[in-house]
This record gives structure tokens, sequence and C-alpha cells, in this order.
């Protein structure tokens, strides 16, 4: 059994642990078969790895492996990608379930997922797929009024995310809360409207990006690039260093090619599906 889990990207500028987004890079965790060999290009996952941990979790047993694309530490969903992959085959090994009835079990791996990343902003649509709104222990997909690109610029470097959280102020002004509120509405609407002009707007925030980038100059160059270039909008990818943006599929070469030498970019799409379960 394979699971596979796409990569996401949190936040979307105001959406501060309640906005998700899947993107079309994709994570494979396997059930490794006594006596098997691992697959090309995939490791062996020990028991202190992440699908492992969440594979223990819900009672699985047996060793798994993972081929994965999504770089760790830069803010593109890694844990909460293996993390799902690992809960999912838990699931369908316990009930002996084939893909249809595991997803039926979404609730149950997304709570799990959810506790073991401490918020679900990248599990949920790691889950389900599309862009996801999350509150608490409730997620719902945003319908989508567009059919953008997301690119994405990946640095060198990593980010811790307990780190970066550390960072930030526990408290904000009434003015910023209402500013961000009314802004992951804008952009919610925006989305679903298909208003493209009123993304760059609605992608503004004041509770963590301009903290962030302080310690990461260059994902702000790579940010100001994009926008500079015409992207619609762009944003810090969950606590960074990497930025996404979002655009027309005309324009993407334009505005990977705008983000700079720090790193290296990935022209992906919104995922529409989200974790699927393969034998």
């Amino acid at each position: 059994m394979i699971a596979r889990v796409p990569a996401t990207s949190a936040n979307l500028g105001p959406g501060f642990d309640v906005l998700g987004m899947a993107v079309s890079l994709w994570a494979d965790i396997g059930l490794l078969a006594p006596d098997a060999l691992v697959p090309e290009g995939a490791h062996r996952a020990d028991e202190h790895h992440l699908a492992t941990v969440a594979f223990r979790r819900l009672g699985g047993h047996g060793e798994l492996w993972v081929r994965s694309p999504i770089p760790m530490g830069r803010g593109l969903g890694y844990s909460a990608a293996v993390r799902v992959g690992g809960l999912m085959l838990a699931c369908a090994q316990r009930d002996g379930a084939d893909s249809e009835t595991v997803l039926g079990n979404s609730d149950e791996v997304l709570s799990h997922a959810a506790a073991l990343e401490g918020h679900a902003d990248n599990a949920a649509p790691a889950v389900l797929g599309g862009v996801v709104a999350t509150t608490g222990d409730r997620s719902i997909r945003v319908p989508l009024g567009c059919d953008p690109t997301v690119v994405v610029w990946v640095p060198s470097s990593s980010t811790r995310t307990d780190h970066s959280r550390a960072a930030l102020s526990t408290t904000v002004s009434m003015a910023d809360a209402v500013f961000n509120i009314g802004h992951t509405a804008y952009l919610v609407a925006a989305l679903a409207a298909g208003d493209v002009g009123a993304l760059r707007h609605a992608t503004d925030d004041r509770l963590h990006q301009q903290q962030r980038f302080v310690a990461v100059p260059l994902s702000l160059a790579a940010y100001e690039a994009a926008l500079a270039a015409g992207a619609w909008c762009s944003w810090l990818s969950g606590s960074g260093p990497t930025v996404a943006a979002m655009c027309s599929a005309e324009m993407a070469p334009t505005i990977a090619a705008s983000m700079g030498s720090g790193g290296h970019t990935k022209i992906l799409q919104i995922a529409a599906t989200g974790a699927t379960l393969h034998r």
C-alpha cells in the first residue's frame, strides 16, 4: 500500500494558522512488505521518522518507506504530508480497507495529523486537497473561481517552525487583529469569486510575515520581486523560508525568473485532490 500526499503552503498571507493550500508536489509513503526491497529513490523510515511515529499512533505495524520531493524545513508541509501518509496507512491496515473506504477515515486522519502538527493549516489541505479554511477541529474547502499557477521559490536554508513562531509577538493590537480578519475574509471571497485583481490586497498581513522576513531577507527580496514582476499575489509559505506566488500560467516563467538566484523555483498547480491510497 502506498499513500500519496500533496505538499502544502500555509497561511497564504493573512490566514495565520487557518488557511492552507495543497500544491502539486507529492510525497509517497509506503508499507514495506516483509523481506521486500525499498523502492528506488525511497528511504526506509526508522522509528523516529515522523511518518512512522504517526503510523504507530494508530496501531500500525511493520516498516514504512518514504519517497518525497517535498523539501524538509522549508515551509511546504513536509511534516504534514508524511504524517498524513503514516496515519492513512495505519487506518487502511487496521480496517483492511480499500481506497474508497480509507477516504471515509479523513476526519480521523485529519484529527490526529493536526494534533501531531499542533495546528491544522497544513494537515487539512494535505488530506482534503485544494484551498482549505480550518478552525479548531473543523475544515472546509474553499471553492475556487480561478485556476492559478503557483510558483514557489525555495532557498537552500531551512526554518524550524517552533523557532519561527517563538519570534512572534504573543499579543496584537485590535487594529491588527481586525486587519487580518478582514483580509482573510476578503481573500476567501476573492478566491471564490475568481477576482484575481483583488488577491494582492487580500494577501496583506500584519501578524507574522514582516517579523519572519527579518530573519530571511532573501525571502523578502523574492516576495517583492514576484509582486514587481506581475504576480497576482505572494506570501511567505508557512513559517518560511519558501515564498509562494500566484499568477497566470503564461506569466509563471517570468515570475519564476524574477525571484532571485538565492534559491530554486518550482512551477506548480493547486492540487485538486488530497491524500490518496494506492495498492
